[in-house]
């Protein structure tokens, strides 16, 4: 189905596509994308293998840009340029400044881009602000003057979005609301972990605690089947997530969360696990209806952003075009 029309459009782009790209923990997504739709007209994946490190890793990013950017040269389309989105802190400037997973710090992401992308220009940001803003511009965020963005999948993120605009911060990291550390009890032997919540509420973190498999979809399977082990650890994870996701809410007071990424955007017992477990934590009774929504757009939510903020970002922060 055909994605809606924008809500902050602004002018019509010059360029009707643009390439965007998703670096996340497990693959990488690159596509070409119809900019006034939001709908991807291509589309390539690879796995990420993370654990080669950075370079290695930017390689595979570039040879993707430019091989979508020859796909749509021979199909004719003016591309606006190259958008990446990444799963790590990304400043105003277009640099990267953790390495989490993606070792991409004090590497030239964008110089290396545009060396095989010839003159188009070429924007980075983070992943969770590049699937917000495609939330905003043709999903589930449409409609509303504001809401909140989480993506869970690999790791779990979320943002602001105000006008359509994605809320970076001062110094882009507005975007950390799962690595604060939590203290878990052993209900068997009364021993103290400190972990975060990323590490329970994610998806690895999901097959971890199960410890049956080694995906999020095994263990939600296995929970919709009645396995107890498997509700006990979606439960844990949701009730860990859910109390951050609802003092965010209290002290935000969103127009609706949207939760994106694979295991955020999936239907089923995670879902309403985690929004039970977010409308317990709402201090006052009337916000307890607060609208908590799956991505309208799923897995595509960050290429597509990506490709989108070529066109739809702050002038003052709009990539330069590097020749």
């Amino acid at each position: 189905m055909q994605a809606p029309a924008p809500l902050h459009p602004g002018p019509e782009p010059a360029a009707r596509h643009a390439v965007g790209i998703d670096v996340g923990g497990t693959k990488i997504a690159g596509g070409i994308v119809e900019l006034a739709s939001g709908r991807v007209v291509s589309r390539r994946q690879l796995a990420t293998d993370y654990h080669r490190g950075g370079e290695p890793v930017l390689a595979d990013v570039a040879a993707m840009a430019a091989g979508l950017v020859a796909e749509a040269s021979g199909q004719g389309l003016d591309l606006a340029g190259v958008g990446i989105g990444v799963a790590e802190l990304v400043d105003a400037g277009g640099r990267v400044f953790s390495d989490y997973r993606i070792k991409w710090r004090n590497l030239d992401v964008a110089g290396a881009i545009a060396s095989v992308v010839g003159s188009r220009p070429v924007g980075l940001d983070a992943d969770v602000r590049a699937a917000a803003l495609a939330e905003a511009l043709y999903g589930a965020g449409r409609g509303v003057e504001d809401f909140y963005y989480v993506t869970i999948g690999t790791g779990v993120s979320g943002v602001l979005v105000q006008g359509g605009r994605p809320y970076a911060g001062s110094r882009g990291a507005a975007l950390v609301i799962a690595n604060g550390q939590t203290r878990l009890r052993c209900r068997a032997c009364g021993q103290i972990t400190t972990t975060i919540a990323e590490d329970i509420a994610s998806g690895p973190g999901l097959a971890a605690a199960w410890g049956k498999g080694d995906k999020a979809e095994e263990v939600l399977a296995a929970a919709e089947a009645g396995d107890a082990a498997a509700v006990e650890v979606i439960d844990a994870a949701t009730q860990d997530l859910g109390r951050i996701l609802a003092l965010l809410a209290n002290s935000l007071d969103p127009a609706r969360i949207v939760l994106g990424g694979g295991l955020g955007s999936a239907p089923g017992i995670y879902f309403e696990a985690l929004c039970n477990a977010v409308r317990a934590g709402l201090w006052h009774e009337d916000s307890r209806d607060l609208p908590i929504m799956r991505s309208f757009i799923g897995p595509d939510a960050g290429l597509i952003g990506a490709a989108a903020s070529i066109h739809h970002q702050e002038p003052s922060k709009r990539p330069m075009q590097i020749t």
